[in-house]
């Protein structure tokens, strides 16, 4: 089974909301093995959310522009939507803004998750600041090995039925598209040219957590996709290659 893959959810909370339909995936999206983490440490973070609740996780582009993932977007009208920024907490506090239109990558593919991005306008501009902040966009991708980190308030664990209020985040290595596709792993080649992928024992994104963000040297080069399982051994969680599909953010970005 894939999973939707908002790389932020530890160990769901006793008091966590229940998963809305809505962030179900064809992939589970979640933070395993995390750890509860504030907002000023991750203030491009965003939680994307239907009718109320938490659905996705999302990154601030600019004032008014949020990324995320293509198949959060599935079957949902713009007005059901909105953004929380700025909180610890997804269901509190911060700011939030309706969403004013989005568009999914036109190549994007459900069946195989290739170009499992998309862009948000938001329908009031968000004012930066110390725990509201935009993150830049790769524009190459950091080394197999190299340190990366995810965040959001995805479940703690695979099938969980309930997601933390607090914002989670877990440290992992980048693994290369190559490297994801080779024989170390057990994708093969499922893993496409506009993927990329991150791992650590025990470590993973999972339910809800797609569409957050994937971090590394300080840039955005990743947007939580897929994956099979959450923190399964051979299966790392697989991301949108935010480097390789760049242009397109932007392009959109200033159009949409």
């Amino acid at each position: 089974m894939f999973k939707f893959v908002i790389l932020l959810s530890v160990v769901a909370c006793a008091f966590g909301a229940a998963i809305p339909d809505g962030l179900l995936p064809q992939l589970d999206g979640r933070i395993v093995g995390g750890t509860a983490t504030t907002i000023s440490s991750f203030p491009w973070q965003i939680s994307l959310q239907r009718s109320g609740s938490h659905s996705c996780g999302g990154s601030i582009y600019s004032a008014n522009i949020v990324v995320t993932a293509a198949h959060c977007l599935q079957s949902v009208s713009a007005s059901v939507l909105q953004v929380r920024a700025g909180s610890t907490y997804w269901s509190s506090g911060g700011v939030v803004s309706k969403v004013a239109a989005f568009k999914n990558h036109e190549g994007y593919n459900a069946n195989t998750m290739v170009n499992d991005i998309a862009v948000i306008r938001l329908s009031s501009s968000l004012s930066l600041g110390s725990n509201i902040k935009a993150i830049g966009l790769a524009t190459y991708n950091p080394a197999n090995g190299a340190a990366a980190s995810v965040s959001g308030w995805g479940t703690t664990s695979y099938g969980s039925s309930s997601i933390p209020a607090n914002l989670q985040y877990v440290n992992l290595k980048i693994v290369s598209q190559a490297q994801c596709a080779s024989s170390t792993y057990s994708y093969g080649s499922q893993i496409k040219s506009t993927m990329i992928c991150a791992a650590s024992s025990g470590k993973d994104a999972c339910q809800g957590d797609s569409g957050g963000p994937l971090v590394s040297g300080g840039l955005l080069v990743g947007v939580v996709s897929w994956g099979y399982g959450c923190a399964y051994a051979g299966y790392p969680g697989v991301y949108a290659d935010v480097a390789v599909l760049r242009s397109w953010v932007v392009s959109t970005a200033n159009s949409i």
